[in-house]
């Protein structure tokens, strides 16, 4: 496994003067609840409201003069191509957003209004992806996965170096879990420096690939139903170097409803005052579904983004 307190200390350095460093606000509503000391880490006012945002920067500035001026390419509709672009836009790299033709526009627009530049191709994220490694291997561009890669994941893993700065006496950390990009540069970068720290993945019930994955043993090829918690919504890329940072890193994995995701984005809007997308209701409920465990603990729930439409609001409000 990689040096994650050297490499995510490397992306720091290179990305400081680009991202947010994010707030870890205590929670008096969930802290009386569990007994616990509970603090949210407010990444959904992340640049481009998403973590996601650290993980683009990481990876563009670890380019060479030579690959920025080659240009990069990638594949998205939500958090990671709006990342991309802004992250494009900053550091003056040209390169393509490929979309699926059927892609609501409203994506599309935010995508365009952070500087990126998009290309239609195929009626799904997979045709898409594909023609992004295509345009890659054909032009030289880089491809930048939102999760398969080195300096992506360490880039997520900044999250953990702001954390510590905040807050060095941390029992348990709950993270969402789609493709493991997050807690594996999260969780590698804070047990380096504390392993007793235990990290809980918690994904949707109707989309939780890794976690089928892990208790398999090895990377599986699942269809997923659609849940609120869209930012970890699909499967993991066969051969991700996350699934065995994933499993070397989550020390327990569970699932949440659709209904317990609700009430997580709820609780955040209504007891925290935070507009929170499903992927970050998730951590708060798999949190609440094990709050017996913690009394007396010190827990951080990461809050990974906070890009939710209107009509998924008016939905669960």
């Amino acid at each position: 496994m990689i040096d994650f307190k050297s490499k995510v200390e490397q992306a720091i350095q290179r990305s400081s003067s680009y991202i947010r460093h994010t707030p870890l606000e205590h929670s008096p509503y969930l802290s009386a609840l569990s007994g616990a000391n509970v603090y949210l880490k407010l990444d959904n006012i992340q640049k481009t409201g998403s973590f996601k945002f650290r993980g683009a920067i990481s990876k563009i500035t670890s380019l060479s003069i030579e690959e920025k001026n080659r240009g990069v390419v990638t594949a998205s509709t939500g958090n990671h191509g709006a990342a991309c672009s802004l992250a494009m836009s900053l550091l003056g790299v040209k390169g393509k957003i490929v979309v699926p033709e059927n892609v609501h526009k409203n994506k599309v627009e935010n995508i365009l209004n952070l500087g990126g530049e998009v290309e239609y191709y195929g009626d799904d994220c997979i045709h898409a992806e594909e023609k992004a490694q295509e345009i890659s291997r054909t032009t030289g561009a880089t491809y930048i996965s939102p999760y398969n890669d080195q300096e992506i994941v360490c880039g997520q893993g900044t999250m953990g170096w702001e954390i510590w700065k905040d807050q060095k006496d941390i029992d348990a950390v709950f993270v969402s879990v789609g493709g493991g990009g997050l807690i594996s540069g999260l969780g590698g970068y804070l047990k380096s420096l504390d392993s007793d720290i235990k990290m809980y993945g918690v994904s949707p019930k109707n989309s939780c690939v890794m976690y089928e994955s892990l208790k398999k043993g090895k990377q599986l090829e699942l269809s997923s139903k659609p849940t609120l918690s869209d930012g970890t919504a699909g499967g993991v890329e066969i051969g991700s170097i996350t699934f065995d940072m994933c499993n070397k890193i989550i020390d327990d994995f569970s699932t949440v409803s659709e209904d317990d995701i609700a009430n997580g984005v709820k609780i955040g809007i209504e007891k925290h005052h935070q507009l929170i997308e499903g992927a970050a209701g998730t951590a708060i409920a798999g949190f609440i579904n094990k709050k017996e465990m913690f009394d007396g603990k010190t827990v951080i729930l990461i809050m990974c983004g906070g890009n939710i439409s209107s009509a998924v609001l008016k939905s669960i409000l």
